[in-house]
């Protein structure tokens, strides 16, 4: 690390969960977001923030006046924009050690593999169950984890999901009946906040070996009580998805 770079990431290093070995991993990371919105938008700030070294985004979507509610790391000048690009320029402009690819595409089963390969972490901040599980199939056909949150209402909840554990479709195995999102539900904004920044956390110990993860794991947050717990997770052993590996 070069002079500027110890500074920036001081307060890293003094933590010897952290330290030098862990700020050097952050460094060396490659880490893809799915969408860039209400989860992928703080997620995003925070990984740059902390050093990243290497980000994709990937969201095909623009940024609309009803976004701005929670996804601050948009403006009203943001309106229109490119949901990808305009959040990059933001990383940019945060850490400029970051380096930020932009994926102004749709991920779907057919490019999932592709656009995810070469990555060693993808989180997903998504809000619906197909584009989870195209994300979800890929990361195990790649040997990826897989870090996904979501959030509704009041309540949110974080798993860190495959290759060797539980994966996503274990919890939920198929198309809910009546899929509802954000838009349809409601979302308070600062819940986005609080989950986005849990993410970056867990990301930032899944690659530098800090404490315990989420691994195997569900961290489950009621915004209205101001109250979370954590459950187990076991592999569902007729899991659609896994449990042929």
């Amino acid at each position: 690390m070069n002079p500027d770079q110890i500074e920036r990431y001081a307060r890293h290093l003094v933590l010897k969960e952290i330290g030098g070995s862990g700020q050097n991993a952050l460094l060396d990371a490659k880490v893809a977001i799915v969408g860039a919105g209400g989860l992928g938008g703080p997620a995003a700030l925070y990984l740059a923030a902390a050093g990243v070294g290497r980000i994709t985004l990937i969201d095909d979507d623009a940024v609309s006046l009803s976004n701005l509610q929670r996804q601050v790391q948009f403006d009203t000048a943001s309106i229109g924009q490119s949901k990808g690009r305009s959040l990059a320029a933001r990383l940019g402009a945060i850490n400029p050690d970051v380096e930020v690819t932009v994926q102004d595409r749709r991920l779907k089963p057919g490019n999932a593999q592709s656009l995810l390969a070469d990555h060693g972490l993808v989180l997903d901040g998504t809000d619906n169950f197909a584009t989870r599980f195209a994300v979800n199939d890929a990361t195990l056909a790649l040997g990826i984890p897989l870090l996904s949150g979501a959030v509704g209402r009041f309540d949110a909840q974080i798993g860190l999901f495959g290759p060797t554990g539980p994966c996503y479709r274990c919890l939920v195995p198929a198309l809910p009946p009546q899929e509802q999102n954000c838009a349809e539900v409601g979302v308070v904004g600062a819940l986005t906040g609080i989950a986005g920044s849990v993410m970056a956390l867990e990301a930032i110990k899944c690659i530098t070996g800090a404490g315990d993860t989420l691994a195997r794991r569900l961290w489950i947050y009621d915004g209205l009580r101001a109250e979370s717990r954590t459950v187990r997770l076991t592999r569902d052993p007729e899991c659609p998805a896994c449990s042929h590996a």
